[in-house]
């Protein structure tokens, strides 16, 4: 098959995979976005894209797959609309925000000749890959328990970035649970062991100080997930937390065993092994640093998250030209929306444990499929319907109000 023509939504986020889509074999055939400097940037990259501003013309354009980089809380209804003109989808982002756009996807998914695929990049951090590989091999025994954290605070002196990302106060990021964005912490895990949360509860963890580098409706600094999952096994995630300092780690507890890349390390992964049963041609204690296979190497350059985004777009192409279903589909994709959606529920509920659905299921389906709630603003202004935080009567400060303003003002 020729390269597999690829059309970007959303440039913000968008141009700057461009270098990862081509060197995977993509060819950038049109992009749809409004902002003229965005889209000279992208000209830069592939000169000859076709640009449109409406999404209705955008997919009308001949191409096989489109690339989701709008709004974090508007992928679901745009992945519907390409998978019904049967355009392959790779969403950049959660999935759905609501339950029932969860269920509307997947419905779509089924009925559709193409495929969708959750652009989720951090399982293919070399670490990642490693845990995986080591985990399948069965040196470890099976999962009891494991654990992931991806944790990003911002810098509170470096104000421009700080209203790069939230520019106006209705903006997703300033009502985003801090069970949302989840994808950074459970999909690793579920990608090493191939266990599915069954079940969820949550606690948050509240923030003593107002501070406007977090999100404005939000006081939370993180919230601690906790799954049951479909063989018993227990995982530990947060959403993004903003607690302590910057870095992403994983752990996976086996009954023979455990692994995880080690914080602080650059990268190193320990396996360790009780003394009685270590494995013939491997240590009791062993610390080393995983690497990218050679012939990657070169493509992986100008990839961004460590080189994963490159093999995000390797699988999603591999998987167009071979007419596979990517393990990251809509039911991946889906169980881990339930999570951040019900773990969040959990949090406003006294930390009630709830049942992850699986939309592959009809009753599951049924019990969702006109569950609208959503802590975000609509793209009409329409109101939140639920809180964002776990106070669920917190406003912001007059002061914290004023400073981001302040901010903002300083950035015009």
């Amino acid at each position: 098959m020729d390269k597999i023509r690829l059309g970007v939504f959303g440039l913000g986020r968008g141009r700057s995979l461009f270098s990862s889509m081509l060197a995977a074999g993509a060819e950038i055939v049109a992009v749809c976005e409004k902002d003229e400097r965005r889209i000279e940037e992208a000209k830069k990259i592939a000169p000859g894209i076709a640009v449109y501003n409406n999404f209705d013309e955008f997919i009308e354009h001949p191409m096989d797959a489109v690339m989701l980089c709008n709004y974090f809380n508007e992928h679901a209804e745009y992945a519907v609309r390409c998978l019904e003109k049967n355009l392959h989808v790779l969403s950049e982002t959660m999935s759905n925000t609501t339950m029932a756009d969860g269920v509307k996807l997947v419905r779509a998914a089924e009925k559709s000749n193409a495929f969708y695929m959750l652009a989720e990049n951090y399982p293919f951090m070399v670490f990642n890959q490693e845990l995986r590989r080591v985990y399948r091999e069965g040196t470890l025994g099976h999962v009891l328990f494991a654990e992931g954290e991806y944790n990003h605070p911002m810098n509170p002196n470096n104000m421009a970035e700080v209203i790069k990302l939230r520019p106006y106060p209705e903006h997703w990021r300033n009502n985003l649970p801090r069970t949302y964005y989840i994808t950074h912490s459970l999909a690793p895990l579920m990608y090493i062991t191939g266990q599915r949360p069954v079940r969820v509860s949550a606690m948050p963890v509240y923030g003593y100080e107002e501070d406007i580098t977090g999100t404005l409706n939000v006081r939370d600094r993180a919230a601690i997930i906790t799954t049951l999952n479909d063989d018993k096994s227990v995982f530990r995630v947060t959403g993004c937390a903003n607690f302590g300092c910057h870095e992403n780690s994983y752990r996976v507890c086996g009954e023979l065993g455990q692994a995880e890349n080690v914080r602080g390390s650059g990268g190193k992964v320990m396996v360790n092994y009780n003394k009685w049963n270590v494995p013939e041609g491997m240590e009791e204690h062993n610390f080393y640093k995983p690497e990218f296979p050679e012939e990657d190497k070169p493509l992986l350059e100008k990839a961004g998250h460590g080189g994963s985004d490159f093999y995000v777009f390797r699988e999603f192409i591999s998987c167009i030209r071979e007419n596979r279903r990517p393990e990251f589909d809509e039911h991946f994709a889906t169980t881990m929306a339930s999570v951040a959606i019900l773990a969040h529920r959990s949090i406003l509920d006294g930390n009630r444990a709830f049942d992850v659905p699986d939309f592959r299921n009809e009753e599951d389906r049924a019990k969702y499929e006109n569950d609208e709630l959503t802590p975000f603003y609509g793209k009409n202004g329409e109101a939140p319907t639920i809180p964002a935080c776990s106070d669920v009567n917190y406003v912001p400060s007059k002061a914290k109000l004023e400073a981001y303003e302040n901010a903002r003002n300083a950035q015009q």
